[in-house]
């Protein structure tokens, strides 16, 4: 009862045992894997994957609370060299740059997109069906959704604008995230936070004192009886693969046609792959009606018209889907507000990149992490007193 338990040992639940031990509570965290870090969690081997695409945005939340507590990190960016090697998909062919009525409707404020409409006919009254269906292509990066249109207006252009800003917000964590997630777990440790991995949590004590669930919304579910927690995420494919280096291999493929997109790492980060070779990570969305393999096909054509030679390059590769763990996606007429709640009442908090928290992907994890340990800790303090 005098201590505050975190259930989950992601970006969100390091985020809140920080917070919650930097306020002086006592904190226990519990995670079911072996390591930290949920899908920050960078792989063991010679190619340091994550689970998925995954960069920083130096224009999010979470950059500052890094930065301040020292835990950004040597942080690289790319090398414009790299930068003009972004590719985009469209009309059929690899250009080098994207639609002029892409750049204008990304030039507009997320403020001037409304809630209430879906982003595809929004877009389409200032830019014509096409180029707003390659803007919503576009955005469909920090989307992981299968059709970006039929989301809100609102949502889908934060995304667009941030995801097309000059300079880039893009950063990337040298090492990979494993290193930025060994930090936070080292700044826990300071703190005194008692950190138990391989410990799964199946039940809430029936006494218990203040708890933050950081779980995948279907594991919050599931441990906290609660059948309301659910909110529409998406469904991708992800490829993951090791080539041999090419020289004038792109930096990044943007599929402007249907959702999908293939990213370069070591283009930012030459150790994450060995020598002479390259780190590449790709996501390709797919509908509810879609398979996997429906996906990985679509991005393996992909890669045969931006990767000269690929099949012949591959050292090492893996395929997963993810289905459920994509991050929140907002239809029209709804706002991160009226996502999962993070106060689910009896001392019990909710945090993760599906619940009601601004921001982008990570950002909406650290976001309610700090939230649901600040109500944690005024929690704990009216129990002691």
């Amino acid at each position: 009862m005098d201590r505050i338990t975190v259930i989950g040992g992601g970006l969100a639940g390091l985020t809140a045992a920080i917070t919650a031990a930097e306020s002086g509570a006592r904190v226990n965290l519990y995670e079911s894997h072996h390591t930290l870090g949920g899908r920050a969690r960078t792989a063991e081997g010679p190619y340091l994957t994550n689970d998925g695409p995954h960069v920083l945005y130096n224009g999010g939340p979470h950059w500052a609370w890094l930065k301040r507590r020292g835990l950004l990190g040597q942080i690289a960016s790319v090398a414009p060299l790299e930068a003009a090697r972004f590719r985009f998909r469209w009309d059929g062919s690899l250009r080098h740059t994207p639609p002029l009525a892409l750049l204008k409707l990304a030039r507009q404020s997320p403020e001037t997109a409304p809630v209430d409409r879906d982003f595809a006919s929004w877009a389409a009254g200032i830019v014509g069906s096409k180029a707003a269906r390659a803007a919503a292509n576009y955005a469909a990066v920090a989307l992981f959704h299968h059709d970006p249109g039929s989301l809100s207006a609102a949502f889908v252009q934060e995304r667009l604008h941030r995801a097309t800003a000059l300079p880039p917000e893009a950063r990337y964590p040298v090492g990979g995230w494993g290193a930025l997630v060994d930090r936070m777990a080292t700044r826990a440790w300071e703190l005194g936070v008692h950190v138990e991995t391989t410990a799964r949590v199946d039940a809430l004590p029936e006494d218990h004192g203040p708890v933050v669930v950081a779980t995948s919304l279907d594991a919050a579910r599931r441990l906290l009886g609660d059948d309301s927690l659910h909110w529409t995420s998406g469904r991708t494919a992800l490829l993951d693969l090791g080539l041999s280096t090419r020289r004038g291999d792109p930096f990044v493929v943007s599929d402007l046609e249907s959702p999908g997109w293939i990213e370069r790492f070591t283009a930012a980060g030459r150790t994450l792959a060995p020598a002479g070779h390259q780190l590449i990570q790709a996501q390709f969305p797919i509908a509810p009606h879609e398979s996997k393999a429906d996906g990985v096909a679509r991005g393996e054509r992909l890669l045969d018209a931006a990767f000269a030679g690929w099949r012949q390059r591959v050292a090492w590769r893996r395929d997963a889907l993810a289905a459920g763990r994509t991050g929140a996606v907002d239809l029209p007429g709804t706002t991160w507000r009226d996502r999962p709640a993070v106060d689910r009442g009896d001392g019990v908090f909710l945090a993760g990149d599906q619940v009601a928290a601004p921001g982008v992907l990570s950002e909406v994890a650290f976001a309610s992490g700090i939230e649901a340990a600040s109500l944690a800790v005024r929690s704990l303090r009216l129990t002691r007193a």
